[in-house]
């Protein structure tokens, strides 16, 4: 067993049987999500094999694995025989993305839905039934960067982790996202973002677990910021946020708001304004959109006003909007 070992990708993994014959789709999806996480066994259900329409994404973030995988109708299970063919010790989050799912695991089944998630440990039998068009997000890891030992974790497995409510919500909001960024784009070797997901589900954890304590402390703290930056990110377009608006939105008061961001030698304002002004440069050198006014991407990222749009963006990267989108122009 390599219980130190990190899970890696020789670069992101696409796959999609469409591409394929017909014949050959089944065992290329089969084949694929074996060589991403480790030796599993699956059986289509029903016809499905005759013309299996499959995918997989994966790429390597940080400490962990990122993938998104669907299909239709199949069992993928890990028998003690696979276990021994080859156990690096890893644990599995899934996040059920679009249809239901049971995951078996130590006497128990976990049933999700969409939004809700599971974990599950590698070292013993586990099974997952999917009996219909499915897509999962899956997060494999090595288990030191929960800080759970293995007896612990135990509990907890094949359990339904909720993504209405609770720590659980947090973490299946920070989840979804990077399975939308995944799709999109190449996440990169990311520690920031894969320390980002052990924080959010260490604060799950210690809700399930009622456990209390500095650190686990610190972990809801960490927990409920991911959660406020992910609720400013989606609504940086709207010049009316406000730092009194967030903390309204997240039921917490102004002053807690300004503290929590304080601790990470930031503030709120600080934030936002530097989040629009990189989404402002990423659309300004985007030759796609070479034809768009400066103003409107200003006005799209929140800036209502154009001089003071210009001014922070000078402020901010040396040059002004104009220039910037030249320079980007010239260097292509």
């Amino acid at each position: 067993m390599r219980d130190d070992a990190t899970p890696r990708a020789a670069g992101p993994m696409v796959l999609d049987t469409r591409a394929l014959a017909p014949r050959d789709r089944f065992d290329a999806w089969e084949d694929a999500v074996n060589r991403s996480f480790v030796p599993l066994r699956a059986t289509p259900a029903g016809e499905a094999r005759a013309d299996f329409a499959g995918a997989l994404r994966a790429q390597a973030l940080g400490r962990a694995l990122a993938s998104t995988v669907s299909g239709p109708g199949v069992r993928v299970e890990r028998s003690r025989s696979e276990i021994a063919a080859a156990d690096p010790g890893f644990v599995k989050l899934g996040l059920q993305l679009r249809g239901y799912s049971v995951i078996s695991q130590d006497g128990r089944d976990a049933a999700l839905a969409p939004g809700d998630f599971a974990l599950y440990d590698t070292t013993r039998p586990y099974a997952l039934d999917f009996d219909d068009a499915f897509r999962m997000f899956v997060v494999m890891f090595p288990i030191e960067a929960l800080h759970v030992d293995r007896d612990r974790l135990r509990l907890v497995t094949a359990s339904r982790f909720s993504g209405r409510q609770g720590a659980g919500a947090i973490a299946s909001t920070l989840l979804h996202s990077l399975s939308v960024a995944l799709e999109r784009d190449d996440l990169g070797d990311s520690v920031a973002l894969s320390d980002a997901v052990f924080d959010v589900l260490a604060a799950a954890l210690g809700e399930r677990f009622e456990l209390t304590g500095d650190h686990h402390e610190d972990a809801r703290r960490r927990a409920l910021r991911l959660r406020i930056e992910a609720f400013m990110a989606e609504h940086l377009g709207d010049p009316d946020l406000t730092v009194a608006g967030v903390a309204e939105a997240h039921h917490v008061s102004v002053r807690f708001l300004q503290k929590l961001f304080e601790e990470q030698q930031d503030t709120v304002s600080a934030w936002i304004r530097r989040h629009r002004l990189d989404a402002t440069r990423r659309e300004l050198g985007n030759p796609a959109l070479g034809d768009r006014q400066i103003g409107a991407i200003g006005a799209r990222w929140g800036f209502a006003d154009a001089a003071a749009f210009a001014r922070a963006f000078r402020h901010e990267f040396g040059a002004t909007p104009s220039e910037y989108r030249a320079q980007s122009a010239g260097e292509r």
